[in-house]
């Protein structure tokens, strides 16, 4: 008996998948600017926090997480590591122990606008070929794809 092979299912051809190219962008822009943190010992993630941070006085972890889109227990992870490089302060807050407030010290702030010159200069190096009102129109189509799908949180895989 000869072994018959099954024919091969129709399958899509992955670079025809608007997905792909997008992660194949965002994933080099990311590494890009991860490349470019490394002299300040930040991550990306903690650039994220820091600059969500930096137009409020003080805030919590809870309001943080909602704020960028990640769970408290993934902020609060990020919050450990920036304490410990003595860019963000914690405190409990004294009318409820259950809850703590988290600021920028001021070394963190003093570094915010370097990082932000970084993150321009990487948005500039990737988007350039773009004319301004195709960056806007990117922009706006990303912002319309997160609308439609209700998307608030990071996926964290």
């Amino acid at each position: 008996m000869k072994n018959a092979k099954a024919p091969n299912p129709t399958v899509s051809d992955l670079k025809k998948h608007a997905g792909f190219w997008l992660r194949f962008v965002s994933n080099h822009v990311s590494h890009a600017f991860a490349r470019k943190l490394l002299a300040s010992e930040v991550t990306v993630a903690e650039w994220v926090v820091m600059r969500e941070m930096f137009d409020d006085e003080e805030t919590s972890p809870g309001v943080l997480a909602e704020r960028i889109g990640m769970t408290r227990g993934g902020v609060s992870k990020l919050v450990d590591r920036l304490v410990s490089k003595k860019l963000v302060s914690r405190r409990d807050r004294s009318d409820d122990r259950r809850f703590q407030s988290i600021a920028l010290t001021a070394a963190g702030r003093r570094l915010i606008p370097q990082l932000a010159t970084l993150a321009d200069q990487n948005d500039e190096e990737f988007f350039h070929p773009l004319l301004a009102s195709e960056r806007a129109a990117l922009i706006a189509i990303m912002k319309k794809l997160v609308e439609a799908h209700g998307l608030q949180t990071l996926p964290t895989e």
